[in-house]
């Protein structure tokens, strides 16, 4: 018997995904229409993803107060009121996308000497701003805890997720916590927190880049036109040439969908087979997707540069201007779909938690980040300051788009910094994600929330010994010279 049932195309079930998908990329265009038009938005900076998902979620709650559905739930979206779980879904999978995009980049070797420790420390110094944002995280949920009956007490380390990292692990790890208790709030405390993050960066960023210029430490603004991309800024010499019979950018879409795979297949292999799907680590496994991603990518990277140096294949496939495309388009999406599918009746009893881990990991975020700038990168502070400001309460591009305002012309070498430095940052913040990974298993465990804060400090104060080695051992050989004379 045959169970095959036809697909009649005018089901509305054939098109509520694109009327989804077409809504979150109207947003961007809307956003982009505002920010034009608006000499203020203009001037906060503020992304159009953020933007486009802030009038999606006004959208969404203005729906919610009139119907009872959120925007994405009404049957227009989806059939069984699930269109928030496909927002979740889609902020999850842009995640991993993006960050394959990225690391499957024809990338030029990194520099040595000064500009290598440079480098170094610009990664130490993200790690060391993740632990800071957990460390105050977790002392107001601990705290919180105590005053709201059943909370998480280790929930705070979302500042570090949603400040450090933005929506899609923002997400991920909320999802963590509820999946660990049972609950559906904790996805949309970390979408909150993420919110509040780039508004963050777009506004107080601003406000400080205004401060400067009008102190004179940065160069006045210039008004300029776009300029014209050259070609070999689109296409290098050693790459296919345009008219392949394959078209460049599905090959590169290819690349990213082969990496995702094979990251999939990594996670099933530890998380189902290894670990087993009863296990607790086993969502927390799939929840670092995009780790596994970046781990893929990599392996195909030197696969094609293995095949490359055997004459296996001639030609370099990797298109850094293309795949610069898909990272965007993939993170304008993620932040869109993460914004607009925070849940507000679910954070409601938890507002002041969520404007307390906001206020108070914003400002020492700034103080720590103008410390590490003044001291570590004396002849461009300013510029590494705002860049890494705008990336450790955003995302990385929030910290480009501050830069760019501040250095125009890039002439600083603090755009290399933000390249570079992701591949000491990913080595260096594997301990934090364990650490993670413990807190969400026993989320409602105080005992262990504690214990697992204690390692986040002392890994903060390890990172930061490292980080201003420099400066201390300095010291101590001038108290050592004193000493010395004073003998003499």
């Amino acid at each position: 018997m045959n169970s095959y049932t036809t697909v009649s195309f005018f089901d509305p079930d054939v098109w509520r995904g694109v009327m989804l998908i077409g809504v979150l990329l109207l947003s961007l265009l809307v956003a982009n229409i505002l920010k034009r038009k608006i000499p203020f938005l203009r001037r906060s900076l503020i992304p159009n993803s953020v933007l486009g998902g802030m009038l999606l979620l006004i959208a969404s709650g203005i729906s919610y107060a009139v119907s009872g559905k959120y925007l994405f739930n009404l049957s227009i979206f989806s059939s069984n009121g699930s269109g928030i779980r496909t927002l979740e879904i889609v902020t999850y999978h842009c995640l991993a996308i993006g960050f394959i995009a990225m690391t499957l980049r024809p990338m030029k070797k990194a520099a040595g000497g000064k500009r290598g420790i440079e480098i170094l420390n610009s990664g130490v110094s993200t790690i060391g701003a993740y632990m800071l944002q957990g460390i105050i995280g977790i002392l107001i949920t601990v705290g919180a805890a105590f005053l709201i009956k059943g909370f998480a007490p280790g929930s705070g380390i979302l500042l570090a997720f949603g400040f450090g990292q933005g929506t899609g692990q923002a997400l991920n790890i909320g999802k963590n916590f509820d999946a660990s208790l049972g609950t559906s709030s904790y996805a949309s405390v970390g979408l909150a927190i993420a919110a509040i993050g780039f508004l963050t960066a777009s506004i107080a960023g601003v406000i400080y880049l205004n401060y400067l210029r009008s102190k004179g430490r940065l160069a006045a603004k210039v008004e300029k036109n776009a300029e014209s991309l050259s070609m070999h800024e689109v296409q290098n010499s050693d790459e296919p040439p345009m008219n392949e019979s394959i078209d460049k950018l599905s090959v590169q879409v290819a690349l990213v969908a082969v990496a995702y795979a094979l990251a999939y297949g990594m996670m099933y292999l530890i998380g189902n087979v290894i670990l087993g799907t009863g296990s607790s680590l086993t969502g927390t496994i799939y929840g670092f997707n995009f780790i596994f991603g970046v781990l893929a990518a990599i392996l195909i990277k030197g696969v094609l540069n293995l095949f490359r140096k055997k004459n296996f294949i001639r030609h370099q496939y990797m298109n850094t201007f293309l795949l610069n495309r898909i990272s965007g388009f993939a993170f304008d999406i993620m932040i869109v779909s993460g914004i607009c599918a925070i849940q507000i009746h679910l954070i409601a009893e938890y507002w002041w938690v969520i404007l307390l881990l906001s206020v108070f990991g914003g400002f020492l975020t700034f103080l720590y980040l103008k410390f590490v700038a003044k001291k570590l990168f004396p002849a461009y502070q300013n510029e590494q300051f705002l860049a890494f400001f705008g990336m450790l309460t955003g995302t990385a591009s929030t910290g480009m788009i501050l830069l760019r305002e501040a250095d125009p012309d890039l002439q600083s070498p603090v755009s290399e910094n933000l390249v570079y430095q992701n591949f000491p940052a990913i080595l260096l913040g594997l301990p934090l994600l364990i650490i993670t990974g413990r807190i969400t298993a026993k989320a409602g465990s105080l005992q262990t929330t504690l214990l697992m804060g204690g390692l986040v400090l002392l890994y903060f104060i390890v990172l930061n010994l490292f980080l201003f080695r420099s400066l201390i051992f300095k010291k101590k050989k001038k108290k050592g010279a004193s000493s010395e004379t004073a003998e003499k």
